[in-house]
């Protein structure tokens, strides 16, 4: 890459930071010689993110062969991001470290899921994040939302969101506006895409899908080491495949869409249909989990369709492995198990393990990981 010398600075301080999140703690020595990099060029960009707090050295350890060359570390714990997940009714929130680790999370209610509704409740939540934690405001590096829909994370625009009824809405600027912090935006679904890329199941892989099966049904690609957005950032829609012509009716307001035939939703509201009364997420994990035939029945359904549409995905695309997350993830075999049957019914060649990689704040992780992923990549740049 051709730049002056403050892109070649940029660059090496991302090799370094980079080479760290894989390895973990390597001496000044080691870095000069797994980057390639002179030992004046490591010592000064060590240097300079050690004064930046993003650097930290270990204690060396002693062999017998003396004391080893003292390691330096990220030093993940001087820093906070802040994650929020958008839902329906209510935001999934978690102050984290740069690892993504949760210091404190919360889920709180939203009435009013207006833009400034939601960026209200937002604003609200970081003080009590932070008091959960014991932490200062002055050490947030940056705030990361995920929203269900279409998403620019360049320009922070959020380009439609058929749950919430948005469109064009430069969500990242103004709340950016209101928090007096960096923001950057994406999808909910490529968000999880980065948490796993930076510190999950897909860190030593340059391609792969995340998968992600809840109220919605998406799949994020990395190729290459990065996020594949297309052209108008809706690439991974997978939930909004047709399975069904003309079937039931889907939140975008087409017809027949995956997500409207296989995602949590439609199996709990199927279940209602064949008990002939509404039923709950609740009872529906609880019949799920004494094995109830009907139930076991519409997860055998729906875990066949979506690995129908997903062998799809892998025979364009030839991802090294899928990570399959989202609140269906509980279900576990009763689920995953027709999934992996059916992909494999119909796939070309290559065929993809499915590792699940899930914990209840995974989305919110998720959403913090939107601002980590800035320490780690310095083209990208917040909004607002």
């Amino acid at each position: 890459m051709k730049g002056n010398a403050s892109t070649s600075r940029a660059l090496n301080r991302r090799l370094i930071l980079n080479l760290l999140r894989n390895r973990g703690p390597v001496s000044r020595a080691e870095l000069a010689v797994i980057t390639g990099l002179s030992p004046a060029a490591v010592t000064f960009v060590v240097t300079e993110l050690i004064e930046d707090r993003l650097l930290v050295e270990r204690e060396a350890v002693t062999s017998s062969n003396g004391r080893r060359p003292i390691p330096v570390d990220i030093n993940y714990e001087a820093h906070l991001a802040l994650g929020f997940k958008l839902n329906r009714n209510s935001i999934d929130c978690v102050l984290t470290d740069l690892a993504t680790i949760p210091l404190a999370t919360m889920e709180t209610a939203v009435a009013n899921t207006s833009p400034e509704g939601m960026i209200e409740a937002i604003k609200d939540a970081i003080p009590r994040l932070l008091a959960q934690a014991g932490r200062k405001e002055q050490d947030i590096m940056g705030i990361g939302v995920s929203i269900p829909g279409e998403v620019d994370p360049k320009k922070g625009v959020c380009l439609q969101s058929p749950r919430f009824g948005w469109y064009d809405l430069p969500f990242a600027e103004l709340l950016a506006e209101r928090v007096h912090a960096p923001v950057w935006i994406d999808d909910d679904v490529n968000a999880f895409a980065i948490a796993q890329k930076l510190f999950g199941a897909g860190r030593n892989h340059r391609n792969f899908a995340a998968l992600a099966i809840g109220a919605g049904i998406g799949c994020s690609l990395v190729l290459n080491g990065e996020i594949y957005h297309g052209s108008n950032g809706a690439a991974g829609k997978l939930g909004h495949i047709t399975t069904i012509p003309q079937g039931e009716l889907c939140e975008c307001g087409r017809r027949g869409c995956l997500m409207a035939h296989a995602a949590e939703p439609y199996m709990i509201a199927e279940w209602g249909r064949k008990r002939g009364e509404p039923a709950t997420r609740t009872d529906f994990v609880a019949a799920a989990e004494a094995g109830e035939d009907a139930v076991v029945a519409i997860l055998q359904e729906a875990g066949s369709r979506i690995g129908r549409h997903l062998a799809d995905l892998v025979n364009l695309f030839d991802p090294e492995i899928i990570v399959v997350g989202g609140e269906a993830v509980q279900f576990g075999e009763a689920l995953l198990g027709p999934l992996k049957r059916s992909m494999n019914e119909f796939l070309f060649f290559s065929r993809p393990e499915l590792q699940t990689d899930w914990v209840a704040s995974s989305w919110a992780r998720g959403a913090a990981a939107l601002a980590t992923q800035s320490i780690f990549d310095f083209e990208r740049s917040p909004s607002g």
